[in-house]
Formats: structure tokens, sequence, C-alpha cells
């Protein structure tokens, strides 16, 4: 999706700078500058899902986390990657 954005910000972009009319020209500004915005957006949320822990965790694994030690399952997740 966030590629499909970006295609899709740059063909706005082209469109603004090979308008003729004020109007059109704003309106693919406004569009690509919304587009740029969305994008830089898409692009940030992909980056923190990458490095965004696992959601879930044992009680066992909470209470390792509580007390300073690292859970059990974490070599594991951090191999398969």
């Amino acid at each position: 999706m966030r590629w499909l954005l970006l295609v899709l910000t740059v063909l706005a972009i082209v469109l603004c700078f090979t308008r003729h009319g004020a109007g059109a020209m704003g309106w693919w500004l406004f569009v690509s500058c919304a587009g740029t915005l969305a994008t830089a957006l898409a692009f940030a949320q992909a980056r923190i899902a990458d490095n965004a822990r696992s959601e879930s965790l044992s009680d066992y694994d909470l209470r390792r986390l509580r007390e300073g030690k690292p859970p059990l399952d974490h070599d594991r997740s951090t191999s398969e990657r």
C-alpha cells in the first residue's frame, strides 16, 4: 500500500507541474501534499511495525520482564528474523 501511495504521489507531482491552468495546478499541488504526508506516515508505520515486539507474552514472561530479566522466548524470536 505504501508503494502505491508513493507512485500516486509522484504522479500527482508530475501532473501538478504539467498543468497549464492555475486551478488544476493548485488541485494537483494539494493532492501531492496530502499524498506526501500519507506516504511518509505509511513508511513510518511500516518501520515501527517491523521493530515492534510481539504482543503476546505469557504471564511468566511478563513477570520476568518486571524483574528485569529477558523473557524466555526472546532468543527464539530474534533468531527467526
